[in-house]
């Protein structure tokens, strides 16, 4: 890539990419900046080899990368993202940091250290179809089959009765979706969100520990569902997080726990077949066990190696603005700002927007650990292994924790 541009790392997803060249078009036209830029779109795996094991953040192959905050702690230690401190210090974004909720600052802070700027973000939340769950027809029916009503599902035996309610191979919908294709991401959340629905913990005494009774009833329980064809999409194992929410969008699910930015993106993209059909709602878990959400985030981070830091820094800091952040749900992306959230026009397009607040009250995270990349590696492969084989799960259990331990 040329020397003369500002090089972008970008997670491959049509409303990031749309994200990145409208405020950066913006961006030149109010200062004038001569510089063009090279916004490069990758997927989740290629977007870390690229950016850290091939050390591209800091040898100057990318001045600004979209950062998962799985891999902020990690990066902080190898020393390659560039501290934001003293640029905020001198110039701060709008409104920093009391425009943002603290959960979106919270991994890119360490101190008086900061490695990122909010850029996507998204709870976890139940997403479904309220054109197929407020049916009076679909109702009568789910009553006489299961003499209960159809209601959104509290607990997951009640998510799989629905599940194969509403799974119609031959009319091209199905009951539920999982993003199962295995990136060190999206299995680990499915792997969480089980495990918290049922009470358990990732971290006991300052250490993963995995092999647990919580973690053991959860991965019985996926790998029964996930294999399930009267209940799920036939090509989960293919799918990541965007593959599934796409498929929402096309209409073929009834109901699926994902991101939330995949709801606000079936009332915003072109093409959607739900628009104006989607609620969401809290996750299903056991009885007794509080509500929870699961929060992971992007920002906008900057390389250590950057020949642009000063430009970097001031493209990201305009992104972060009130009026920038305000464009990333109307592009079907997620705003991170709580003037986002509460913003007229946007809940107006997306009415169930002003939701996030209330899910991050009780959204939980990841361990901030720089060993978080390697822990996701191992429960990656343990997931692959629940799906795949039918080998004991507390065998299975029992290995991933070894490498762990060792």
């Amino acid at each position: 890539m040329p020397e003369n541009c500002l090089k972008i790392a970008v997670r491959k997803f049509d409303a990031f990419e749309n994200v990145v060249q409208a405020h950066w078009d913006n961006y030149v036209a109010e200062t004038g900046c001569d510089l063009k830029i090279e916004a490069v779109p990758m997927d989740l795996t290629t977007l870390y080899d690229s950016m850290f094991t091939h050390n591209g953040m800091q040898n100057g192959s990318w001045d600004i990368g979209q950062v998962n905050t799985d891999w902020i702690a990690g990066a902080r230690e190898m020393g390659v993202l560039l501290d934001l401190a003293p640029f905020i210090a001198a110039a701060p974004p709008e409104d920093y940091p009391d425009g943002w909720h603290s959960s979106m600052l919270h991994f890119q802070t360490y101190g008086d250290e900061v490695y990122g700027l909010p850029f996507h973000d998204g709870p976890e939340c139940f997403i479904y179809r309220k054109d197929l769950f407020n049916n009076a027809k679909e109702q009568k029916a789910y009553i006489e089959r299961y003499d209960e009503p159809l209601r959104v599902p509290q607990t997951w035996e009640e998510f799989v009765r629905v599940a194969r309610f509403f799974h119609r191979p031959d009319d091209n919908l199905y009951g539920t979706v999982f993003a199962a294709f295995p990136d060190r991401h999206n299995n680990v959340f499915d792997f969480s969100i089980q495990l918290w629905s049922r009470g358990g913990e990732l971290m006991r005494n300052n250490k993963v520990v995995l092999n647990t009774t919580e973690a053991k009833d959860s991965l019985e329980f996926y790998r029964a569902l996930i294999n399930d064809p009267s209940a799920v999409h036939p090509r989960c194992m293919e799918m990541d997080s965007i593959a599934s929410g796409t498929a929402f969008a096309r209409g073929e699910v009834a109901m699926m726990a994902n991101w939330f930015g995949f709801a606000t993106m079936c009332e915003t993209i072109e093409g959607s077949m739900v628009q104006g059909k989607v609620g969401i709602a809290g996750l299903p878990h056991l009885p007794g066990v509080e509500p929870f959400s699961l929060n992971v985030y992007y920002t906008w981070s900057i390389g250590a190696g950057s020949k642009h830091k000063e430009l970097a820094y001031d493209f990201i800091k305009f992104c972060a603005a009130k009026r920038n952040d305000r464009l990333l749900p109307l592009l079907g992306a997620v705003g991170c700002r709580r003037s986002t959230w509460e913003d007229e026009e946007v809940n107006r397009i997306i009415p169930y927007y002003g939701e996030l607040g209330n899910l991050h009250q009780y959204a939980k995270t990841f361990p901030k650990t720089p060993r978080w990349h390697y822990i996701t590696e191992v429960i990656d492969e343990l997931m692959v292994e629940v799906v795949n084989t039918t080998k004991s799960v507390q065998e299975i259990l029992d290995e991933a924790q070894k490498k762990l331990d060792n």
